[in-house]
């Protein structure tokens, strides 16, 4: 509402009593114009006398070319114009509906009612003179002391002047009835006591309209309303029903009728520019009408407007032709619709030479006809009878006051104890307003539909028709009903439904598309919540509904599919027989094996040789058994691990090579006793290296390491381990070390003989033999000191696989290194130099 409106309105009951006076003068005053459309039309035919009056207040002209605040003289006709049909329609269905109460024997028996119309012109300060004229008993022409004062006021159609005229009149108590006032302000019974009304608060419509918008998926929507109390306060509840539904609004625009010219240009740039589909308006049908020319003349067709009941079935938009393409789709929730049988037949019967001084009804001949023709059988919108809604609210109101009136004149239980002080009752000739009040607040009655009809305060239980504007063959625009709403369900075909586009698809309005599965909403900085933008998961998070605001992480045992939508069991990753490492790995270890069992057959054929006896060839054979089988345990580390596999991978490992190099150690020790035994004074030095002595040390030493592996699997054996960490989608399946120390003295012992072999072969190396086996042992113990010197830092930094990989390429290159440095220059002598294999050549310098 306006400044100047919420002054007048607070400022009215403090200057009531001069209001009034003011009103009689008004009402006593001589009009020089032909007509008035603001202070009374009971001079024009629009009144009857009865023995209880009821006055009423319709918009039947509209937009004054020179608004007149003024008290001072009455407007005239050449400052109102603009006739609207539909508003007659309305000031007929009070007349329908009061010849049916007086023809009624049950309701108000004995009392004919009687009624008074004025015109506001849709203009606040003359909506508000004629009310003070009608509870004022004013008129047009004079004040016959016969005419007397109203105790209630149907009217008006604007929720501004509904507000005004409920303000005004509450101080006397005079109850207010309107039939198109819906602004949800005025259920407030503090601040107006005296109204009521028979159309449902705009509260209902727009959570109606909010529930449909979320129906029907639009989440970036468009509103436009009127700049007054109906338009505003719609936005906020619809504002307030959505909050937190992820619907938006993509603007907010204000229509000012004072500035529609101007606003209308605004408005229109706005949803041109707009990505919203969807546009919410609450605005009067004139000034909607004025919006849709100007989007149909910049060529904006594609919007889907949403309508409030105020515009959804306006007749004059429907018929324009003009509006076809910018309207087309249209989806209103309206007043309900109804039928009053008799009604059609009331409104065909008029003709104003059967009613000489209805002037009105002669502007509408001009009007509509321009001569002299009947509405019998012309079909014409003022004669449509099909969606009666606005009409029966009247119809409605009417019933109300009538039924109220017949509780205050009846008092059926006035001499009952119960009946206390709660109600009065009043004669016919001195109703008070204030008893009427009484009464009004309790009317709960049958309606001649057979529907039940009761009051909620200032409110009736919501009920509202959904239409559509659908094309029709002919190209023009029809309205069809394709739901209903009571209360808060939504009853609606949506397969009924015609689209701005022609189409049966529900146009799409959002400022971002909705999030697919696999992905996350991500809140733009400093936008609405609608504007958004999609983010993939991460891996091991998905999201399996669309629109997700975050990711859930999968289980431990579980990882993200490739689309981010769904956890699968991860895959088990470990050094297996069947990938590419793995079949390497076994054909490099099985080869070796296959190398050393080709030696050792080699070295059995040739067993009665001088190179093959030569140094103990007990040991030689030993050493070859362990090459084999440290070629062979290299296996051990491929496969699954398990509880087995883990335990006896490390200590086969340790015991194995402690065995060879045992046999190396023995050897090398050997040699250095076979020379220096060659000295004098010591021959009895290779007494303590016999044979069984050789066997005894390597027993003794490798008996060490067998300890050393008992003590370690016996307290904390490795056992298979599953690392669920930070590795992706697969679960490492590795053998977990148990014990580190353990692990380290398996490695420390077998490096301990390693440096030990290294420094006795080394010492040896220079011997005078011609065949020093010596020689050999130093290379082969500088490459195995080399590989395993390399494993450690390599084992340490490998994860998973790769480090029983690192593991396996250790043992394998230790072995290869000590089979070919040890063995291959014998193998080249006994198959290629067999000349060489002699003693004499063995013994020689």
């Amino acid at each position: 509402m306006s400044p100047w409106l919420t002054w007048l309105t607070q400022a009215i009951p403090l200057l009531l009593p001069w209001l009034v006076r003011v009103g009689v003068a008004m009402a006593q005053a001589t009009v020089c114009s032909r007509w008035d459309h603001s202070v009374g039309l009971d001079d024009l035919g629009l009144s009857q006398e009865g023995d209880v009056m009821i006055g009423a207040v319709f918009p039947v002209h509209n937009l004054p070319l020179v608004p007149d605040l003024s008290f001072s003289q009455q407007p005239n006709l050449l400052s109102c114009v603009n006739f609207q049909e539909e508003p007659l329609r309305w000031v007929h269905a009070l007349v329908f509906a009061v010849d049916e109460i007086n023809r009624n024997p049950f309701l108000l028996p004995g009392v004919r009612l009687g009624y008074r119309v004025l015109d506001s012109c849709g203009q606040h300060p003359w909506s508000l003179r004629g009310a003070l004229a009608l509870v004022s008993g004013g008129s047009l022409r004079s004040l016959p002391s016969s005419v007397s004062h109203v105790p209630l006021v149907i009217g008006d159609a604007s929720s501004t002047q509904a507000i005004i005229l409920a303000r005004t009149l509450g101080p006397l108590s005079v109850p207010v009835i309107s039939y198109q006032a819906s602004c949800g302000c005025l259920s407030d019974r503090q601040k107006f006591p005296n109204f009521f009304r028979t159309i449902p608060s705009d509260v209902y419509q727009a959570l109606t309209m909010a529930r449909l918008t979320r129906l029907l998926g639009w989440t970036w929507v468009g509103a436009i309303a009127a700049d007054n109390d109906y338009g505003r306060q719609a936005i906020q509840v619809f504002e307030a029903a959505v909050r937190g539904t992820g619907v938006c609004l993509a603007f907010f625009e204000t229509l000012n009728r004072a500035n529609l010219v101007r606003d209308v240009e605004r408005a229109a740039d706005t949803v041109q520019a707009s990505t919203a589909r969807v546009i919410l308006v609450f605005l009067w049908y004139t000034d909607i009408g004025a919006l849709l020319l100007e989007l149909g003349r910049r060529n904006v067709t594609d919007r889907q407007f949403l309508a409030s009941e105020a515009w959804s079935t306006s007749g004059q938009l429907l018929r324009n032709p003009a509006l076809f393409n910018v309207s087309r789709g249209v989806l209103g929730v309206a007043i309900r619709s109804a039928p009053m049988p008799g009604f059609e037949a009331h409104l065909r019967s008029l003709h104003p030479s059967r009613r000489p001084g209805d002037v009105l009804l002669k502007e509408l001949w001009e009007t509509e006809f321009g001569g002299a023709e009947t509405l019998e059988v012309v079909q014409s919108p003022f004669t449509d009878t099909s969606q009666l809604r606005v009409t029966y609210n009247v119809y409605l109101a009417v019933y109300a006051a009538a039924h109220a009136l017949h509780s205050l004149l009846s008092c059926p239980q006035r001499d009952s104890p119960s009946w206390g002080n709660s109600f009065t009752c009043s004669p016919p000739h001195k109703i008070s307003p204030a008893e009427l009040l009484q009464h009004l607040n309790q009317v709960n009655f049958t309606t001649p539909l057979g529907e039940p009809f009761y009051f909620r305060g200032a409110d009736v239980p919501a009920v509202y028709d959904l239409v559509n504007w659908q094309a029709t063959p002919q190209g023009l625009l029809k309205l069809v009903t394709i739901g209903r709403v009571e209360g808060s369900n939504i009853l609606i075909d949506q397969s009924a439904i015609q689209w701005n586009a022609g189409s049966n698809m529900v146009p799409v309005s959002v400022c971002s598309d909705s999030c697919p599965p696999g992905t996350r909403v991500a809140r733009r900085k400093g936008e609405p919540v609608c504007c958004f933008d999609c983010i993939s998961c991460a891996e091991g998070e998905v999201s399996n509904t669309t629109g997700s605001l975050q990711c859930d992480h999968c289980p431990l045992e579980f990882w993200s599919n490739g689309n981010r939508t769904a956890c699968i069991p991860r895959q088990l990753e470990f050094l297996s027989f069947n990938d590419t490492m793995g079949v390497t790995l076994t054909t490099v270890a099985v080869c070796g094996a296959v190398a050393t069992a080709a030696v050792f057959m080699l070295f059995v054929y040739h067993r009665h040789t001088p190179l093959v006896r030569a140094n103990n060839s007990e040991l030689s054979f030993l050493l070859l058994l362990s090459l084999k089988l440290c070629f062979l345990c290299s296996l051990v580390f491929i496969g699954r691990p398990s509880v087995w596999a883990c335990q006896i991978r490390q200590a086969a490992f340790g015991v194995i090579f402690v065995l060879c190099l045992s046999c190396l150690l023995v050897k090398t020790i050997v040699v250095l006793a076979a020379f220096r035994s060659a000295r004098p004074g010591a021959g009895q030095l290779m007494r303590w290296f016999g044979p069984v002595q050789q066997r005894g040390s390597v027993f003794l030493f490798t008996s060490v390491q067998v300890i050393i592996c008992a003590v370690w699997l016996s307290i904390c054996p490795p056992l298979p381990y599953r690392d669920l960490g930070l590795k992706g989608s697969k679960v490492i399946l590795e053998c977990e070390m148990g014990s580190v120390a353990g692990f380290s003295l398996v490695l420390g012992y077998i490096g301990l003989l390693a440096s030990l072999c290294l420094l006795l072969a080394f010492l040896a190396r220079k011997l005078p033999d011609n065949f020093n086996e010596a020689k050999f042992i130093t290379f082969s113990m500088l490459i195995f000191c080399a590989v395993w010197i390399s494993f450690v830092p390599a084992y340490v930094s490998s994860p998973g696989k790769y480090a029983d990989a690192v593991e396996i390429f250790a043992i394998l290159a230790s072995s290869f290194g000590l089979l070919f440095c040890l063995f291959a220059p014998k193998c080249f002598i006994i198959l290629l130099r067999p000349e060489r294999n002699t003693k004499k050549h063995m013994m020689s310098k």
